[in-house]
């Protein structure tokens, strides 16, 4: 079998890289004990240890915790997608492809928040490789078809008290949201106006005060960052009409399927977002669980995702993400040094790990959530709810157990 593989390797038809890297199969990981690694047992004890101990103290009950952040303050601040009680401190530590140690309930099903992001911008790159967008650079209203809402509230009413009202919307019928390329919304830079799933733009972290923020001009799209998840769930609702099929499809078939996720993760959005597209009612997925909804996935499936990333898109010799994508992903933002594509987190500047290599980056969602990807050091560390001013430094706890 290694004279075949060698064979193979030279005439091009395996990849002489990844025919000796370990990808996990579907359902199974296997462990190795950090000693056969050359890892210091005791660093990566602590470190376990540490993330224990560190739980995040927000309620468990995330509709509780919702409504007691400043998230449920905000105008419109209600939740309008599922919610779920979380799971205790947990995470998963993959060295060199090998599982290495872990803590929690690493199978559990649960809401990653803002880590949703970073699979939607996948569906947009996915979008670009298959030719449905000819550029990242491009504007996006002209792809965009008028959106017809699927509202069965409406289909009730009078209809004679409603002859003045269309029935469909424009996603980018403004001066402004004309001038929007789809890099603007991948980078949160778009400052799109106006108002989708009940969620204005200007309702979403006001941070300078609500008047303030309703009464500002828009910067020019490219311009300025402002972390909004309105305006993620404004790409979300574009790619769906780019793709025109449901998001999870795209994501199950492209990524999720060929990386050996599990059949338990489930990408939703709000209770009235959905549209009527090609004769069907779809659910257009939100971007985050800012409002509910978003992705619920086992941190064993996240840790896939992460590894997917580590190996720059390329699972078992077959190039599910291209390169080309990935490094667009991962160069800063004008406005924004610090952060890719969504939800890229970069350290360049080592703010975000002070202890890691500058080219380390993460995928990052409130609770906290994170998948630290380390290519220097062929490292994954999923952790889930462990307050964000400790991830830092559990990072540097593991690292440290790489030291000899």
């Amino acid at each position: 079998m290694k004279k075949l593989i060698l064979t193979l390797s030279l005439i091009g038809l395996i990849s002489p890289v990844f025919s000796q890297v370990y990808f996990p199969e579907k359902n199974q990981w296997e462990t190795k004990s950090p000693e056969e690694l050359g890892l210091n047992a005791a660093k990566i004890k602590e470190a376990i240890a540490f993330a224990e101990a560190h739980e995040s103290t927000a309620n468990p009950n995330l509709k509780i915790a919702h409504y007691e952040s400043a998230f449920g303050r905000e105008p419109f601040g209600y939740p309008v997608g599922p919610m779920k009680t979380r799971g205790p401190a947990t995470g998963l530590i993959i060295y060199k492809g090998y599982v290495v140690g872990q803590w929690g309930e690493p199978e559990r099903v649960d809401l990653t928040f803002s880590v949703a992001k970073s699979f939607l911008s996948t569906t947009a790159g996915l979008a670009v490789e298959e030719g449905l967008i000819q550029s990242e650079m491009d504007l996006v209203y002209p792809y965009m078809a008028p959106i017809y809402p699927f509202d069965p509230v409406k289909a009730m009413m009078n209809k004679a008290d409603h002859l003045e009202e269309d029935d469909v919307f424009e996603l980018f019928g403004t001066e402004h949201n004309r001038k929007i390329r789809w890099d603007d919304l991948l980078r949160q830079t778009s400052d799109w106006e106006g108002s989708l799933w009940g969620k204005p733009d200007w309702a979403d972290r006001p941070s300078e005060g609500v008047a303030q923020k309703r009464a500002r001009a828009q910067n020019e799209p490219g311009s300025q960052y402002e972390y909004n998840d309105t305006r993620v769930n404004v790409l979300a609702l574009a790619l769906l009409n780019v793709w025109r099929k449901p998001l999870p499809a795209v994501l199950k078939e492209k990524i999720m399927d060929p990386i050996g996720a599990s059949d338990t993760w489930r990408w939703t959005g709000y209770e009235n977002s959905f549209v009527i597209l090609d004769g069907q009612i779809i659910q257009s997925v939100s971007g985050g669980s800012h409002w509910g909804g978003g992705m619920m996935l086992s941190a064993w499936d996240q840790a896939r995702f992460g590894y997917l990333t580590l190996r720059n898109g390329n699972w078992n010799g077959k190039q599910l993400i291209s390169t080309s994508w990935l490094e667009k992903s991962r160069t800063p933002t004008p406005a924004q040094p610090d952060y890719g594509f969504m939800n890229y987190f970069l350290n360049y500047d080592q703010k975000q790990v002070p202890a890691a290599p500058k080219s380390a980056f993460l995928h990052i969602g409130a609770g906290t959530n994170m998948i630290y990807v380390d290519q220097e050091n062929d490292l994954v560390v999923v952790a889930r709810w462990i307050p964000n001013g400790d991830k830092a430094e559990l990072v540097r706890l593991i690292l440290e157990s790489l030291k000899k």
